[in-house]
C-alpha cells in the first residue's frame, strides 16, 4: 500500500529548490554514483535520437547517475511513440468515418494524448520544463572542456 500524503522529497531537490521549511535534511540518504547511463540498444531510433539530444545536457548539469536508465529511456521512448502518433494525425487527421457513417476521433489521438503526459511527468522528474528549472539551483560545475562519454 502507498504511504499517506505526498512523496518525500529528495535531499538533493530540496537543496536545490530550496529548505523552504527549514526542515532538517535527512543524511541516509542512498547516493548513486553520478555516472552517466548508457543508452539501451532496445530503444527504438527516434528514442535513441532524443537520448543522444538530451542525456549529454542532463549529465553535464549533473542531473544522472548510474540508476537513471530506466527514467530517461522511458522518457525518451514516451516521446518517440507521441511523434509517432502526431505525424499519423498530420497525415491523417483527428478523425475518420466509421463503417456505418459515423464520424470517429483516430486511434492515434489517446495514443499522442496518453504519450504526451507520460513526456510531461518523466520532464518534471529531470527538470526539463521551465517551471521545474524555475524550482531548482543548480551548484557551478566545472567546465573542464571535455564531454561526456555515451555508449549509444
Amino acid at each position: 500500500m502507498a504511504g499517506r500524503g505526498p512523496a518525500p522529497k529528495p535531499t538533493a531537490l530540496k537543496l536545490l529548490t530550496g529548505n523552504a521549511g527549514h526542515q532538517k535534511l535527512r543524511q541516509n540518504e542512498p547516493k548513486p554514483r553520478p555516472v552517466a547511463p548508457k543508452c539501451p540498444s532496445w530503444l527504438d531510433a527516434e528514442a535513441r535520437k532524443e537520448w543522444r539530444r538530451i542525456a549529454p545536457e542532463l549529465d553535464r548539469l549533473g542531473l544522472l547517475t548510474v540508476v537513471d536508465m530506466a527514467a530517461l529511456a522511458g522518457y525518451c521512448q514516451s516521446y518517440s511513440t507521441w511523434k509517432a502518433a502526431t505525424e499519423a494525425l498530420n497525415r491523417h487527421g483527428l478523425t475518420y468515418e466509421a463503417t456505418n457513417g459515423n464520424i470517429r476521433q483516430r486511434p492515434e489521438a489517446a495514443i499522442a494524448t496518453r504519450a504526451l503526459a507520460e513526456v510531461r511527468q518523466f520532464c518534471q522528474e529531470f527538470g526539463l520544463t521551465p517551471s521545474a528549472r524555475a524550482r531548482m539551483t543548480l551548484p557551478e560545475a566545472p567546465d573542464d572542456g571535455e564531454e561526456s562519454p555515451f555508449d549509444l
